[in-house]
């Protein structure tokens, strides 16, 4: 695999987790929709932020081991096939049916006090780092410096964030509507199932 051939892969695939509805969705909606499209932007800075700490991090730890242990590589395919499998068949056998859009109290402070509440609430949940370990390191190219390319893709991802974040904040009630009906959801959800477990199966049968 070249890194274009790398590179486009992961935009696809990153692109359709962008759009698949989370917490970070969530939040930038409720923001927008309630507090305005400044403070929906701050926090959607704030997700991203937390979004590139978790890639650094992934890309430092996780660079060196795979590039010093053959048996790390290995352990990690596996791991990372299994967890992906796992949520691909999820999403597939149970889509949610709808999207929760409600959110907590508004946050005490200014406008940064938002920016604050994005980065606590992507970097303080555990499975965006579970989930870089797993997904990133199968679009290695061979021959590719392991930490700095998981970077990119982290900053990639993040890119990808910022532009749908944007998209949110600017049409953020036809959004929110379509986010309401069962079957956009169930749609979504099958979507990017069969997206995760198409790529847990190729992390399972890649060489090093």
């Amino acid at each position: 695999m070249t890194i274009f051939q790398a590179l486009a892969a992961y935009a696809v695939a990153a692109g359709l987790l962008t759009l698949t509805p989370g917490l970070d969705t969530a939040l930038i909606l409720r923001t927008a929709a309630v507090e305005g499209p400044r403070r929906a932007g701050l926090a959607a800075v704030g997700i991203v932020t937390g979004c590139l700490v978790w890639g650094a991090a992934v890309a430092l730890g996780l660079g060196a081991l795979l590039a010093a242990s053959s048996l790390a590589f290995t352990v990690l395919k596996w791991a990372g096939a299994a967890y992906l499998v796992w949520l691909g068949l999820n999403l597939i056998l149970r889509p949610r049916d709808r999207f929760e859009l409600a959110g907590g109290a508004p946050a005490a402070g200014g406008d940064l006090a938002w920016m604050r509440r994005g980065f606590l609430t992507n970097l303080l949940n555990p499975k965006v780092g579970v989930f870089y370990i797993s997904f990133l390191p199968q679009f290695l190219p061979a021959g590719v410096a392991p930490a700095p390319f998981i970077f990119l893709l982290a900053a990639i991802h993040a890119a990808l964030g910022l532009a749908w974040s944007a998209c949110l904040i600017g049409a953020t009630r036809p959004i929110a509507g379509a986010l309401k009906r069962a079957s956009v959801v169930r749609w979504l959800d099958r979507l990017t199932g069969g997206v995760f477990l198409g790529f847990g199966v190729r992390l399972a049968l890649e060489r090093r």
